[in-house]
């Protein structure tokens, strides 16, 4: 069973593989119901056994794989598009997986790349600044510590912490149940050099893949970066983005405390596809709650990570 990063990439994959069948077996009939031989050679222009995208050729002629996709649920596909599919196989980074995922429409996006929500654990070796500083602060929620806060610049931030990450261990040390203090007092008392974290990838975090229409929108609406409302038959709709979710960032761009304009300015930017990071907005009040707006907007990073 194929997995997808949106339903507009289930719904382009399931028609690529359609066509791809049609083009191969030619209208359902087998090769034995034919009367031939089953291990004969396919016929010029036909190719077996390949994923599905692939264009099928005959006399020079190349069938389309996405037959009138420029209207197809309102996405903004570039002309050229069905034709610079037809008439080559697909790159690596057009018809490719993400966590064991098809994506056939967001294949290229760098933004899915960056966004992705694995929930598994890793260790980070971290270091302190001149100041003496890793760049990080910490909220303490059910019992877990998570990130409320890393810095622009800081050794947190280059060894890749990100905002709601988990922390499980500092130097072999489990602070399951610690306070916020205990926490950040193991951080101060920490050598220099490698410091180890160990944290789990965001637990409470999704990604959701959006696809903008021809006006260039996605199809939802936010209020001091809250998730207000959806707009039907969107593509915010059609992916299952919620309401009552905070944004917290946008193709892997951190955009906690940032005003609206900012954060639709970003959008505004972004290709199509773009991929939008949340948290229930619940989770997100408590893990901000003793942090001033001022501090997030001018010491959190909100930087592009890199691929």
């Amino acid at each position: 069973m194929s997995l997808y990063p949106s339903l507009e990439d289930m719904k382009v994959g399931q028609m690529m593989q359609a066509q791809l069948k049609e083009s191969v077996y030619g209208n359902g009939t087998s090769a034995k119901e034919n009367g031939s031989n089953a291990s004969a050679p396919p016929e010029e222009g036909r190719i077996v056994g390949k994923p599905s995208g692939y264009a099928m050729h005959r006399a020079g002629m190349a069938v389309p794989v996405y037959p009138s996709l420029t209207h197809y649920m309102g996405l903004d596909v570039p002309s050229d598009f069905e034709t610079t599919v037809a008439v080559r196989p697909p790159a690596n980074n057009e018809v490719t997986t993400f966590n064991n995922m098809m994506a056939p429409l967001s294949g290229q996006s760098v933004g899915l790349k960056r966004a992705q929500v694995t929930n598994s654990i890793r260790e980070l070796i971290l270091c302190k600044d001149k100041d003496g500083k890793v760049g990080v602060r910490v909220a303490s929620v059910n019992s877990g510590i998570f990130v409320c806060l890393v810095a622009r610049g800081s050794p947190a931030e280059m060894g890749g912490l990100r905002f709601g990450d988990q922390i499980l261990q500092v130097n072999g040390t489990v602070v399951a149940g610690y306070s916020v203090d205990q926490v950040h007092k193991l951080f101060r008392k920490a050598p220099v050099n490698g410091i180890s974290v160990v944290v789990r990838d965001r637990p409470f975090e999704r990604t959701v893949t959006l696809h903008k229409d021809s006006s260039g929108q996605v199809g939802f609406q936010f209020k001091k970066g809250e998730i207000v409302s959806l707009l039907k038959d969107s593509s915010a709709a059609r992916n299952g983005l919620l309401t009552r979710h905070q944004l917290l960032e946008v193709d892997g761009q951190n955009v906690v405390g940032l005003k609206d304009k900012e954060i639709t300015a970003i959008i505004e930017a972004a290709q199509s596809p773009l991929t939008v990071t949340v948290v229930p907005v619940h989770i997100y009040e408590h893990i901000v709650n003793k942090m001033s707006s001022k501090l997030m907007k001018n010491v959190m990073s909100h930087s592009v990570p890199d691929v």
